[in-house]
């Protein structure tokens, strides 16, 4: 999945020159919580609610006042993405800078934005969980054939994997979450079992 595929197209933006009483309002009637800040249709930073909270709570040092500009408060520069970045590095990118959204640029010009929540529907998306599904987690040994052999197993009892997630465990091996096409997932868990795969969700007693 590519952030061009989650983000929004045609993001309402403000001018460095609006004031943050305005700016507040627009955030609120659109029901939206960034601002990106474009100056002769060039992006030149961003603001947030939190932004224009905290620059003029009566806690801070020197509050501004309402009329004050974007321009006085914005994050800038910003850190943007591409739309044909993978989700999963824009996902990382955000962690690691802690940051809430990301303006998507294209050829300098802003094309979009997507923020955490549009992250955690990517998440739904590519999990399948928003789909009729079963659930199954398996742990296997982390070398060649070990995914062939599960999806093997499974084509042979004619089950249809909607999506596989993959992590490595504390243990070097390779956990693997699986959505299948089937909610019958107790008795698809104990035949992997009894077929060598170790499964982790649904918790089995014993393979008989």
């Amino acid at each position: 999945m590519l952030v061009r595929e989650i983000m929004h197209r045609n993001p309402i933006t403000a001018s460095p020159d609006l004031s943050l009483q305005d700016a507040y309002r627009l955030m609120n009637d659109r029901n939206i919580r960034h601002l990106p800040v474009l100056r002769e249709g060039r992006l030149v930073g961003l603001v947030t609610d939190r932004d224009l909270r905290l620059a003029t709570s009566s806690l801070a040092t020197r509050p501004f006042p309402p009329s004050a500009t974007v321009g006085e408060v914005m994050k800038s520069p910003v850190t943007t993405a591409d739309p044909l970045d993978p989700v999963e590095v824009a996902a990382h990118t955000m962690r690691e800078l802690k940051i809430g959204c990301m303006p998507v640029l294209e050829e300098d010009a802003l094309v979009g934005i997507f923020t955490g929540i549009d992250l955690l529907d990517a998440m739904i998306r590519l999990t399948g969980v928003h789909r009729p599904s079963g659930r199954l987690e398996v742990s296997l040994a982390d070398r060649p054939g070990e995914l062939a052999r599960l999806t093997g197993l499974l084509s042979e009892r004619d089950v249809n994997i909607q999506s596989i997630l993959s992590y490595p465990d504390e243990s070097g091996n390779l956990r693997l979450v699986l959505r299948v096409a089937s909610i019958e997932t107790r008795p698809l868990a104990e035949a992997l079992c009894k077929a060598g795969i170790t499964i982790v969700w649904p918790q089995q007693r014993s393979c008989r």
